[in-house]
């Protein structure tokens, strides 16, 4: 007959069958989970269509931020309602750091108010935001075949006849721009609006409309060649690389100022430690020689905020620009 085992012996038994099972478990579990970013490659969504200044620029910095974080950044475009419908997409992936967002002025600080019923997301609360990556001004530029060279000659001639503006689309920087340009001065200011700026800005090079309003990061180019006359300048002070561009400011419209941006957010709730790596990836990026002869080619300025000011600097825009749309009574059809 066997001996009666004790209840002791049983319990300690059953906690070393436990505690063999959870280990095991847990081995099984870091096993499967390869650290970030190394299980799979990360997604960035760019929030408009292919081939835009901003676009390419984001593909140069993504590039860069691959090679530091050691594996690939593919880019994912989703244009649409001003920008908002990828953000939106962003907005609902999984915050597991494989998924990124281009942000911009138009989907976020204009987007959150513009689109305010038609959108699921908050531009503050809906995204963990990473870095401000650049930053450009706005410029009013004509085809250089019509007799304006300055911006009362082109004042002047819409108040003669109305004067059409392209811009890469309905609710963007550039659109309100123009409404206010159009209010402080009583010029007759027609907007056709786009799908992207390069769409704009090619119908003016080709004598389709006469104008248009875009990112200097989209026009330099066109600028330095002479296919495109810069007019003025939406920012507070004039551009170093374009000193002869005055600002709207110093022409006497205070009101028509503007910079544009783009930056790198996650969706909300994604792990502090990658938001961190992800901006050490950006700081990175902005360094190398291909992301700042990029950014000197198209007169671009490197963004300086990140984590914690760049989430401030967002939140920031949306309070600045929510009373200019309202006052503007655009809607977004």
């Amino acid at each position: 007959m066997a001996a009666p085992v004790s209840a002791s012996v049983t319990r300690r038994g059953l906690i070393g069958a436990a505690a063999l099972g959870a280990l095991t478990a847990r081995s099984r579990a870091l096993a499967q989970a390869a650290p970030w970013p190394q299980a799979q490659p990360i997604r960035m969504i760019v929030p408009f269509g292919a081939g835009g200044a901003t676009d390419i620029a984001a593909r140069v910095i993504a590039q860069e931020m691959s090679v530091f974080l050691g594996q690939s950044i593919v880019p994912d475009n989703r244009a649409g309602a001003g920008s908002t419908l990828g953000t939106g997409l962003a907005a609902r992936a999984p915050a597991d750091g494989y998924n990124l967002l281009v942000t911009t002025i138009s989907g976020l600080a204009i987007g959150q108010t513009l689109y305010r019923d038609r959108i699921q997301y908050d531009a503050d609360r809906s995204f963990a935001h990473v870095a401000i990556m650049m930053g450009t001004p706005y410029l009013l530029l004509v085809d250089p075949r019509l007799p304006i060279r300055t911006l009362a000659d082109y004042l002047a001639a819409a108040r003669q006849r109305p004067m059409d503006y392209g811009t890469s689309g309905v609710g963007g920087v550039a659109h309100l721009l123009g409404l206010r340009l159009a209010r402080a001065t009583g010029a007759a200011l027609e907007h056709v609006p786009y799908r992207g700026s390069t769409q704009a800005i090619t119908d003016v090079l080709a004598g389709v409309v006469p104008s248009v309003l875009d990112s200097l990061t989209a026009t330099s180019a066109h600028i330095r060649s002479g296919a495109l006359r810069p007019l003025a300048n939406s920012a507070p002070q004039r551009a170093p690389e374009f000193p002869d561009v005055p600002t709207f400011r110093e022409l006497g419209y205070p009101d028509v100022v503007a910079d544009g941006w783009a930056g790198l957010a996650a969706p909300a709730g994604t792990p502090r430690p990658i938001l961190e790596r992800l901006a050490e990836a950006v700081r990175h990026a902005q360094a190398q020689p291909a992301v700042q002869r990029r950014f000197a080619e198209t007169a671009t300025s490197a963004g300086r905020f990140y984590l914690d000011e760049a989430q401030a600097f967002v939140r920031q825009e949306v309070a600045t620009w929510a009373p200019v749309i309202q006052a503007s009574g655009i809607t977004p059809d």
